[in-house]
């Protein structure tokens, strides 16, 4: 209703919209739903450019958003809790700007895909959870912002997953390194432990990428890092 009123449709028509796009979205017809079938080719035409551009879709939504938006009405992000410099340059100021709308844009996506539940253990508080990159942030530029390269997890297991402790098979079953499970601590047998051989919760759409999960599995698992590692070189571009 909010975003009807903020171009000037009708809440039915913004919804009409959406079930059209819905026709030609995979994550949608591949689940057995069909949408409405009166999809345009310009509905098809904009689905096909922004769909491979993660990171221009994410700056063309925020300039659409503060052009027919200046009063916030759609706004969806708390306010910022971060402190910039007063001797920050307009350029520096601007770069963290831009940075920060794509890791906003990421995090809604991710997080609303997994319901706002950590895929793990289930936990909802969103103050706890990550929108956590499979492939991390640095080494591919191209999939920064796609949510298949992204899963919704507690701050604990973000931080397990990133460090290696933990990763993923092409099930996505979940593998507990061999460090952890000599960890004497009752803590980690109690958070961790428990996860070995379990498969997380699967997204309502933007299932994980399987050559992602692949990657971090070879790249990033701690168990990997004596043996050959795989080339990346595909992924860091």
């Amino acid at each position: 209703m909010a975003l009807a009123k903020v171009i000037g449709r009708t809440p039915s028509a913004v919804a009409m919209k959406m079930s059209n796009i819905a026709s030609i979205d995979p994550a949608i017809t591949s689940s057995g739903r069909a949408g409405l079938g009166n999809a345009s080719a310009l509905d098809r035409a904009v689905w096909e450019e922004f769909h491979a551009d993660w990171e221009r879709l994410a700056e063309e939504c925020q300039s659409l958003r503060t052009q027919l938006d200046p009063t916030g009405i759609l706004s969806v992000e708390p306010a910022s809790d971060e402190i910039t410099p007063e001797d920050f340059t307009g350029e520096t100021r601007q770069i963290l700007t831009a940075q920060r709308i794509k890791q906003n844009f990421f995090r809604r996506a991710v997080l609303s895909s997994y319901q706002g539940r950590c895929c793990m253990s289930g936990v909802s508080d969103s103050r706890l959870l990550i929108a956590s990159h499979i492939v991390p942030w640095r080494s591919n530029k191209a999939n920064r912002l796609n949510p298949r390269n992204g899963l919704c997890l507690s701050a604990i297991h973000d931080r397990a997953f990133d460090g290696g402790l933990i990763c993923l098979e092409d099930d996505f079953t979940i593998v507990v390194s061999d460090e952890l499970n000599r960890s004497g601590d009752p803590f980690v047998k109690d958070v961790f432990l428990s996860l070995q051989g379990r498969k997380i919760e699967l997204p309502e759409r933007f299932e994980p990428e399987p050559t992602f999960v692949a990657w971090h599995r070879h790249q990033i698992f701690v168990d990997n890092q004596i043996g050959q590692r795989k080339n990346s070189k595909e992924f860091i571009q």
